[in-house]
């Protein structure tokens, strides 16, 4: 959950505490305002006023093109599931008409893994375990949510089809940046194949979180729940067993320090046993969650090769794709069967 480089300064409270007024929400000075740190592009604080904690979410002070519409979908989803079993941040109330948009949400009780593992979860091996099915019960939850909450969200119509041409073109556009030679990826145009030849008939649509890993759940202190999954800004309306491929896709090297996970085969069975989706083609997800991720980071590659990303970080994200792209063959072969 959130941003790093923060200047609270920049963040006029008296502004935001007379509209918090005009949410009915308690009064009183703003207090003890701190970043909230971590990875996204978008300005996370944390605050107290009326004896109640919130957190902030807005753009930065040069907010990118997209920043406000990002933030506007984030506070429909959220809205919409609040009154779900979904573990989400829960919202309080949003600014959503005019630009900046913000939002105010409460405070997740919860730790993030990726930055290490308090007790009891870094002495319990069962603990540790249990982390990784809950991962996957509260993404069966997030299945199990009427898409008709969030109304005309999304392109499902045509979804599974437009996978494959999408980031193939975005993989082509990557050719406008001078300096990158093209795509040096073995096994790309065999993946993109096997997924077209293999494409699912048909799926029901639900809501995707977009970018599901462990890297986006926060668990709690006391146990192995999940206390929220944050960064919504990929949400849509889609098939969900892709969030599943996503999830497998990047397993277990998105836990950060976490031994002991579950098996990829043990995420699904367990998936399974919680959701009544056709998982007969659980391999196809997997593996276009791995095409579309090593296209995605490729695109960090050729940023580099043109000089607009560092070298290093270029050459480490082009590794991962070429280990993604191995890793779907491995799914190809029949690896979660």
């Amino acid at each position: 959950m959130t941003s790093t480089h923060i200047d609270v300064g920049t963040i006029d409270f008296d502004a935001l505490g007379a509209w918090m007024d005009t949410q009915g929400l308690p009064g009183g000075p703003i207090t003890g305002p701190a970043p909230v740190l971590g990875g996204t592009q978008n300005v996370m604080v944390r605050f107290e006023r009326g004896g109640r904690p919130y957190i902030l979410r807005r753009p930065p002070v040069h907010a990118r093109s997209k920043s406000n519409e990002v933030l506007r979908r984030e506070a429909r989803v959220l809205a919409a599931l609040r009154g779900t079993q979904v573990p989400a941040p829960r919202l309080v109330a949003a600014q959503t008409l005019r630009e900046p948009v913000f939002y105010l949400m409460e405070p997740v009780d919860g730790f993030n893994p990726s930055t290490g593992l308090p007790e009891p979860h870094a002495s319990d091996p069962a603990i540790r375990h249990r982390m990784g099915l809950e991962a996957a019960a509260a993404l069966a939850e997030l299945g199990r949510v009427d898409p008709g909450v969030l109304p005309g969200f999304g392109r499902p119509d045509g979804f599974l089809e437009r996978q494959v041409p999408r980031w193939l073109k975005e993989l082509d556009s990557y050719g406008e940046l001078d300096g990158y030679p093209g795509p040096d990826i073995p096994g790309l145009r065999e993946t993109a194949a096997w997924l077209t030849r293999h494409l699912p008939r048909a799926f029901t649509p639900g809501i995707m979180h977009g970018d599901y890993h462990f890297a986006n759940l926060m668990f709690a202190c006391d146990g192995p729940r999940v206390a929220a999954i944050v960064d919504w800004e990929m949400c849509t309306i889609g098939d969900p067993l892709l969030d599943l491929g996503w999830l497998l896709a990047t397993w277990p090297s998105s836990a950060g320090h976490v031994p002991g996970l579950p098996a990829p085969q043990e995420i699904v069975a367990y998936y399974g046993e919680l959701s009544e989706r056709d998982m007969s083609a659980v391999e196809w997800y997997a593996v276009m969650a791995c095409f579309k991720l090593g296209i995605v980071l490729e695109g960090t590659h050729a940023r580099a090769c043109a000089g607009k990303a560092p070298k290093d970080i270029g050459d480490l994200l082009h590794a991962t794709t070429l280990s993604l792209f191995e890793r779907a063959r491995e799914f190809m072969g029949g690896a979660l069967s």
